[in-house]
């Protein structure tokens, strides 16, 4: 094997996992924060690697890739991130965020 693609592979960087479970009557909340803030993402060096939803809307889990940990703190402390944090809060969606590794 050569060295380029002994290279090849994931990039390094960081991976999260969002799992979030959500009301009937928050799903069109959910989704309009989510219109605003997953833009966001690229100015953060981040990037959504897959968005999972359950047939009936009520979950849904993403898979995010950061350079850094730093670059994902900036990304959540964002204010505009925060500033539509009501559209989330309003949604009654509860959401679990933790780093995975492949």
């Amino acid at each position: 094997m050569d060295a380029s693609a002994a290279s090849s592979g994931p990039p390094v960087g960081v991976r999260y996992v969002m799992v979030a479970r959500l009301s009937r009557d928050g799903i069109e909340s959910f989704v309009r924060y989510e219109e605003i803030v997953l833009p966001l993402l690229t100015e953060h060096g981040g990037h959504l690697e897959q968005r999972l939803r359950s047939p009936d809307g009520l979950r849904e889990v993403h898979v995010l890739w950061f350079p850094s940990p730093e670059a994902f703190e900036e990304y959540r402390s964002d204010y505009r991130r925060t500033a539509h944090k009501h559209l989330l809060d309003d949604s009654g969606a509860t959401t679990e965020v933790f780093e995975v590794s492949i």
